[in-house]
């Protein structure tokens, strides 16, 4: 896992055996043990890791009016209920949602307004429900709806 994975030294000193993952990928869940030997002492610990991944196809960069794909994935066990997608552009009260039995959403003819944060939330049949955020950027054009523009010669237009 390296470069990826980092102690941090000073922590060491304070008791802190914290493992840092930068950049976390989907094969990093499971369960993961740390041993401290100190002296005659052994600490154990164990941690399990999940992971949730949102992916978009196509890939960046996503066109206006092209299809788009996004789905959401969990390493977690339990059998998926249901995935709910979350849009908010702005950070408003005023939101979209969209509630599925699968992990993915498509969107068949995406306009700047598509643009912006989505959080993917997955219910399980455990009640546990996990979520992500993804922030999606959208190339088109978001200017005025009437293609004439004038501007004074001289100017910049």
């Amino acid at each position: 896992m390296k470069p990826r994975v980092s102690l941090q030294d000073s922590a060491l000193r304070n008791g802190n055996f914290s493992l840092r993952i930068n950049p976390v990928r989907s094969e990093d869940a499971g369960l993961y043990e740390a041993q401290v030997k100190y002296n005659t002492e052994v600490h154990i610990c164990h941690v399990e890791l999940g992971v949730i991944t949102v992916t978009l196809s196509p890939p960046r960069p996503v066109v206006e009016d092209e299809l788009l794909l996004m789905s959401c994935n969990s390493s977690h066990r339990a059998s998926l209920v249901e995935t709910c997608w979350f849009h908010n552009r702005h950070l408003d009260p005023t939101s979209r949602t969209f509630c599925f039995l699968s992990g993915a959403l498509s969107i068949l003819r995406p306009a700047m307004s598509d643009a912006g944060s989505w959080r993917c939330q997955l219910r399980y049949s455990d009640n546990e429900i996990i979520s992500a955020t993804y922030n999606v950027q959208i190339l088109g054009f978001d200017g005025p709806t009437n293609p004439v523009v004038y501007a004074a010669a001289g100017s910049a237009a």
